[in-house]
């Protein structure tokens, strides 16, 4: 089990906008690529298992077990062809601990054909007895503001991941100790000191086994987690220009710590930016951040255990939140939605059963993609650039008044509009609630 000091990894009190402006599922089975998916030629030599180790790297944590099976193959749209829904469901912080969320979200995703973006914290594959190995920039070596692994919490989690991967979800990183706010916070690290931040946390994904000699015996992860990891989210949102600089220059491809209105994205320094998006907040007259911990805030502060008889209505309100949100994009400009989440079970497990139900509304839609962001990285960069940037003028809710065909064919007139805006005066605050 997870330190029971660890706090909020990756939440962020939105502020109260009203912007006054006014997809995975069940659709045809993705064929799989990689070692699960291909024929076997007669008299060729049967493929290897998924997850059949063919090279260990270093101390055996990880493996090369060849390409990632179970995940869609991106494809050019054809000219006036209507973009797929995609939906992105993520996970902050992602580790196995006594309640078992990790595994019981792998079935939800196996369910409903919902593949997800798992960000692992690095310091969850870490032992406390080992945790002087870790220092933060800024901060004296053994710090963490969500504690460190334990050796069940390390097996478990180890197990998760593996079998995560290998069902085409996407292992990316919450970095390691989560420091948010002014004194020493992520928003104040350098590039370099990023660079040290995520090295780290490759290395304790890459060494569990060296720093936990217990579990050596134990199934080593199936992929060389070097060329897995291409994305991330900081935590509470913090730090992301630096983030960027630091991460283009070591993989990475995309990035999920920014804030927008639900439009299609755009690259920024070389990453996509796939932010957290501005939804509906269903009875209140603003919009919040499409993430679990942005709806507990405005439902019962930094209490992460409010008033029970309240909890069943907030579910049901971040549950229709995030529908609303699904419904304008689906209807409308098409843009990816994203949405983030926590292993958590604030208020009751209110939260959870809102996203088990959003799964279930959202990724049984026969023209839905419910996807990591690997994937959709994927497909963004199949697109015409030109094509992207002219979808990039369709507001929030926005369909095409001609129709799909007759825009994507026609394409952006000579001097195109401008792109939305980013919405203004919207600014992280420092995490203080602690975790159940």
């Amino acid at each position: 089990m997870m330190a029971a000091t660890k706090k909020i990894a990756g939440g962020l009190v939105a502020t109260a906008l009203a912007l006054g402006v006014t997809g995975c599922g069940a659709s045809d089975p993705v064929k799989p690529t990689g070692s699960a998916g291909g024929q076997v030629r007669k008299g060729a030599a049967a493929p290897e298992a998924p997850g059949s180790v063919l090279r260990m790297i270093g101390d055996g944590s990880t493996s090369y077990t060849g390409p990632q099976p179970h995940v869609a193959k991106p494809e050019k749209l054809k000219p006036g062809e209507k973009p797929p829904q995609f939906v992105v469901f993520s996970w902050d912080g992602a580790g196995e601990d006594s309640q078992k969320l990790f595994s019981h979200f792998r079935g939800v995703g196996k369910q409903y054909n919902a593949r997800m973006t798992y960000f692992l914290s690095g310091v969850y594959m870490l032992p406390e007895e080992k945790r002087s190995l870790y220092t933060a920039p800024q901060h004296s070596s053994g710090r963490s503001d969500i504690g460190f692994g334990d050796l069940q919490g390390i097996k478990d989690t180890a197990e998760q991941v593996r079998g995560a991967w290998l069902e085409g979800n996407e292992i990316g990183t919450h970095f390691n100790g989560h420091f948010c706010g002014p004194e020493g916070g992520v928003g104040t690290w350098s590039v370099e000191e990023w660079k040290s931040e995520i090295n780290q946390a490759k290395s304790f994904v890459k060494s569990w086994k060296t720093n936990t000699p217990a579990l050596k015996q134990e199934k080593a992860l199936p992929f060389d987690y070097d060329k897995e990891l291409i994305g991330a989210r900081t935590p509470c949102l913090e730090g992301q220009k630096n983030f960027m600089l630091a991460a283009k220059d070591m993989g990475f491809r995309y990035d999920s710590s920014g804030i927008s209105k639900q439009i299609w994205p755009k690259k920024t320094d070389g990453l996509w930016d796939l932010p957290l998006q501005l939804v509906p907040m269903p009875g209140r007259a603003f919009e919040t951040l499409s993430m679990d911990y942005n709806y507990l805030v405005n439902q019962s502060g930094t209490t992460t255990q409010g008033d029970p008889s309240q909890h069943a209505y907030w579910g049901e309100q971040m549950r229709d939140g995030l529908m609303k949100a699904f419904g304008r994009v689906h209807d409308g400009n098409r843009a990816p939605l994203i949405i983030g989440n926590h292993f958590e079970s604030w208020n009751g497990g209110t939260y959870m059963r809102a996203v088990e139900d959003s799964i279930k509304g959202m990724c049984t839609q026969k023209d839905v993609r419910c996807v990591t962001f690997r994937e959709l990285a994927d497909w963004l960069d199949a697109q015409d650039p030109k094509a992207l940037e002219w979808m990039r003028t369709l507001d929030v809710g926005q369909a095409p008044k001609e129709g799909w065909t007759k825009f994507l064919t026609a394409g952006p007139p000579a001097t195109p509009p401008s792109a939305p805006a980013a919405p203004a005066g919207v600014k992280p605050a420092a995490e203080s609630a602690e975790e159940s």
